[in-house]
């Protein structure tokens, strides 16, 4: 019925309430009083109680009522016809259209010099509108096609995160004969589709996994942040957007992720779509240029994985895990960054599988979606002997003409409290060059008692923080770790369940920070940043991976990634020679072995080994190094967790990026020697 027939009806039924009314009102009978008694009829007047008198009274005042509410109606249909027809109109078009998101493409990764390490590729997905979940054939019709539980397709259907009127993703990157069997039976899957759409996709494979990190649903933490933000550029999510979880993905979602088109469809009182009106294209993320070379990157990775498998050969362990990474001296630029055990990001593609998650996140597997480069936390062994050099030049517990006797025994803080040399023969006469050339721990041993007999005893942490140990290096890469610097607090703090006695700052504690070993922990970026500053002059840059933002719209780019000094060290430079020095010496010097894997180089390179004893476990062992040793352009690190000699393990990988580099591949084969704490 329409408005304007129900405005004539109401009109009707108060006209023919009126009329009745006066009609029944003013008839013409009389009411009379008889009087028995013979006399003259006398009228009633306005004391008449008749029945009759009080039906028309109350006939009167339902006709009364019946205008009433019939004029009140005949108000408000006026009021919604005449003054709040727009409203009504658009709140009756909300009602019967709805908007889906359209999701954008995210922006590419790029090498410096253009390779594609992340992109998107189309991939073939099975979509069902919601109303399938009812219909439990079908339901059991596709998931017979595409080989899932038929409980499995159902709650993904029925799943409401990319929205009530969005088509559901039933599975991706479908077979060819799938998209052709839905295509030749469309009487069988109504409401079932096959779509084109966009998902993120790896032309090198896992490369440099660690560093691109992986992409996938929004979560509820991400949402609620989103909507709370008060930042006017951050993004708004929806449920079901996609978006960086890890990695340079997570780092850059502002640049990487697109803007989200959006598709306007009429619905039904039911929610199913009729039509599809109007459209806004999505757009597109930008782009980003890394710096990582793709050859650097994909050295460093085969490098480590020769290695690992040699050790675990040849000593019968499980050697899988480790890092390696290169660094341009002259700007922090990365130009390879790698972590073992490594993952493939394509395993995010689409969803991952419980099976798939929990395997990554197992320690069994050795957690191989750490980012050991950045996030992994070791003793530092020997490679920290340069900078305790000038911890004790600097604080004046050692000279450069200091001298030194080392017989392998050492007992400065007496007999019962003796340590070894790792060459326990002995290295004999000392000074400080040498006792970085040859690790001479007996050298640091006595630099720890220096310190522990100073009047300031904390002035050997307060050297290790200023060369930045201890605290994060600010690369543009998420789950950086601080690592630790401990001292007479933190060692008081932590040792809650020992006795005050051993709790306490002693001689022997600051003996073992001297040579990297004891409570403190560093991670591999932190120490080839302090690297960095020992051939740069005490000069460090902040390191990181991103090279520009590309323009989204156009040619060119909106963002260029300039060079920050993350802190500037002075260190007098007779002592910064005497430090170069020794590190040359621990290459052409220490070991014929060692020198010989460097000769065949074109340039000259400093560099300092250490191997991290570690209880119950093979050592870990480090090789720092920089090149060309008299203009430094390339500082280069290795670790490998349960490993042996540095010199005969994590050496091997520095010199395969030093040979990827400079073109000159290293043609000695591996010796793996067995396994000892070395220096």
């Amino acid at each position: 019925m329409t408005l304007t027939t129900l405005i004539i009806l109401l009109l009707v039924i108060l006209v023919i309430a009126l009329v009745g009314l006066y009609v029944f009102y003013n008839r013409d009978d009389k009411r009379f009083t008889l009087d028995i008694g013979g006399a003259a009829p006398r009228a009633a007047g306005g004391n008449d109680v008749s029945a009759e008198h009080t039906v028309r009274n109350r006939l009167l005042g339902l006709g009364l009522v019946c205008a009433g509410v019939v004029g009140g109606l005949m108000a408000r249909l006026w009021s919604m016809q005449l003054l709040a027809a727009s409203d009504y109109a658009e709140q009756a078009e909300s009602n019967r259209t709805r908007t889906i998101s359209l999701a954008a493409p995210r922006g590419r990764m790029l090498d410096r010099y253009g390779n594609e390490i992340v992109g998107n590729r189309p991939s073939l997905t099975v979509v069902a509108k919601p109303e399938v979940a009812e219909e439990s054939i079908k339901v059991q019709l596709l998931a017979n096609l595409i080989g899932m539980p038929a409980a499995a397709v159902r709650r993904r259907i029925q799943d409401q995160s990319s929205g009530a009127q969005s088509d559901r993703l039933v599975a991706s990157d479908v077979s060819r004969r799938v998209v052709a069997f839905i295509g030749e039976h469309p009487y069988l899957f109504e409401g079932v589709a096959v779509e084109e759409r966009s998902v993120r996709s790896y032309p090198y494979g896992s490369l440099a996994a660690h560093v691109v990190g992986y992409t996938g649903p929004v979560t509820t933490e991400q949402l609620k942040e989103s909507e709370q933000s008060s930042d006017e550029n951050a993004i708004v999510y929806e449920a079901g957007d996609t978006v960086g979880q890890a990695g340079l993905e997570l780092q850059y979602e502002n640049a990487l992720q697109g803007i989200r088109g959006e598709q306007n469809v009429h619905v039904d009182a039911n929610g199913s779509v009729l039509e599809y009106a109007t459209s806004v294209e999505p757009q597109a993320g930008s782009d980003i240029i890394l710096t990582l070379d793709v050859e650097l990157q994909q050295a460093a990775e085969d490098s480590l994985k020769r290695v690992t498998n040699a050790i675990s050969t040849t000593l019968k362990c499980n050697c899988i895990s480790g890092s390696a990474l290169v660094m341009d001296v002259t700007n922090g630029e990365i130009l390879a960054m790698a972590s073992a055990p490594t993952y493939s990001p394509n395993v995010f593609v689409g969803g991952i599988s419980n099976d798939d998650w929990q395997s990554l996140q197992s320690e069994k597997s050795a957690n191989p979606l750490v980012n050991r480069a950045v996030s992994g936390l070791y003793p530092s062994a020997s490679t920290i002997k340069p900078i305790m050099t000038f911890a004790a030049l600097d604080n004046n517990i050692a000279t450069k003409d200091s001298k030194y006797y080392c017989a392998g025994w050492w007992t400065g803080f007496g007999e019962a409290s003796g340590m070894y040399c790792w060459e326990h023969s002995g290295h004999r006469e000392m000074n400080l060059v040498s006792g970085i050339s040859y690790s001479c721990d007996v050298v640091f041993y006595e630099i720890g008692k220096g310190f522990y007999e100073s009047d300031d005893p904390e002035a050997m942490q307060a050297k290790l923080r200023e060369w930045g140990l201890g605290k994060k290096t600010e690369i543009d890469l998420p789950g950086e770790a601080e690592g630790r610097v401990p001292d007479a607090e933190w060692k008081w703090n932590y040792y809650t369940q020992a006795d005050d006695a051993d709790r306490q700052w002693k001689g022997g504690d600051f003996a073992n920070l001297a040579i990297g070993q004891g409570d403190l922990l560093v991670t591999p970026i932190q120490m080839a940043c302090a690297y960095m500053g020992i051939a740069n002059d005490g000069k460090v840059w902040r390191p990181h991976v991103l090279r520009s933002v590309q323009s989204s719209t156009g040619k060119g780019s909106v963002v260029e990634y300039e060079p920050q000094l993350l802190r500037e060290l002075e260190e007098p430079s007779d002592y910064c020679d005497l430090v170069r020095k020794g590190m040359i010496g621990a290459v052409y010097e220490e070991s014929v072995y060692i020198a010989t894997q460097f000769e065949s180089l074109p340039v000259e390179v400093a560099a300092k080994s250490g191997t991290a004893e570690r209880n119950g476990h093979n050592p870990t062992a480090w090789y720092l190094a920089y090149a060309p040793a008299n203009d430094p352009k390339y500082v280069v690190a290795a670790n490998i967790e349960e490993a042996t000699w540095a010199s005969s393990s994590a050496l091997y990988v520095v010199r395969d990026l030093l040979g990827a580099i400079y073109d000159a591949p290293n043609e000695i084969k591996l010796y793996i020697s067995p396994v000892d704490a070395g220096g």
